[in-house]
């Protein structure tokens, strides 16, 4: 187990890995703006499902396999990035879809941001090397066993990662709610959170 010290580090770590715009991130802000608190909760539940999944397989050793398979590393990067263009695709041509009607067409075009929160996580390599880059330096396997600090650990991203997506997604959805009478605004808003998506896809990509 960490010391206090390392505890101090690693908490530090996290805080910054959190809030750190990324796709999970932003994710939860365009489905916020789109839908409302109710969606970006959602999403940001389903990104803390997906980076649960991250630190399981870190546990086991299976990220390590991705670090060490540059092929592998890329695929899931451009299955990732290929999702996320797809979501912004979907996005902009249902912009105008039950506008000012009822509740917002999702950006996906689809109705369950968790499903969708968790794949966004999952196929983000860089969480997966997040964990195995930051997690080695606080495991000493002569005070616990490894595999039970990685999971310890791992839920503390989790929990802190899920506290940044909830404040973003009740902010931005605040916004939502004042603005959602708006049509044009709405239109737009959908149209541009298609355009973040692809643009984040790109980014994903590209780095």
């Amino acid at each position: 187990m960490p010391n206090s010290d390392e505890w101090l580090v690693f908490l530090g770590t996290a805080i910054v890995f959190a809030v750190t715009p990324g796709p999970a991130l932003l994710y939860v802000l365009a489905r916020s703006l789109n839908g409302g608190r109710r969606e970006g909760v959602l999403s940001a539940l389903g990104n803390s499902i997906g980076t649960t999944g991250h630190v399981l397989a870190a546990a086991a050793g299976l990220s390590a396999l991705l670090a060490a398979s540059p092929a592998l590393f890329l695929a899931v990067k451009f299955m990732g990035a290929a999702y996320l263009a797809l979501l912004g695709l979907l996005a902009i041509r249902n912009r105008r879809g039950q506008v000012g009607t009822g509740p917002a067409a999702s950006p996906g075009g689809t109705r369950s941001p968790v499903l969708q929160g968790v794949v966004v996580e999952m196929l983000n390599p860089k969480t997966a090397l997040y964990f195995m880059a930051l997690l080695p330096h606080f495991v000493h396997p002569e005070r616990a066993a490894p595999s039970v600090v990685f999971c310890l650990l791992g839920v503390v991203v989790v929990v802190i990662a899920l506290t940044t997506d909830v404040v973003v997604a009740l902010t931005a959805g605040r916004l939502h709610r004042r603005l959602a009478a708006d049509v044009r605004w709405q239109v737009r808003q959908r149209a541009g959170s298609g355009v973040v998506m692809i643009g984040l896809g790109t980014f994903v990509a590209v780095t």
